[in-house]
């Protein structure tokens, strides 16, 4: 019988944290609105932020054909952005 009590007791206790957590989240968590102006002050929803982003992942790309075609170690060129002139060990 008190094993049954301390069950019931420790069920109500888990309960009421739950119930006081979803309350606590309903509280904190934004409405629709908010969230809707969050997104649009999100710097992915500049389009100037876009483009560079596109840029630099072609960059990049590129970089990496370019090491998969390539022997030599692009990791050790100066200038990054031009082929050859790598730096001498």
């Amino acid at each position: 019988m008190e094993t049954l009590r301390r069950a019931l007791i420790v069920g109500a206790l888990l309960g009421v944290g739950a119930g006081v957590g979803s309350a606590l989240f309903v509280l904190v968590a934004p409405g629709e609105q908010r969230k809707q102006e969050m997104l649009k002050e999100m710097p992915e929803q500049d389009p100037r932020r876009r483009e560079e982003a596109v840029r630099t992942k072609e960059l990049v790309l590129a970089t990496l054909q370019e090491a998969a075609a390539t022997q030599e170690n692009v990791a050790w060129r100066k200038n990054w952005m031009g082929g050859g002139g790598g730096k001498s060990a």
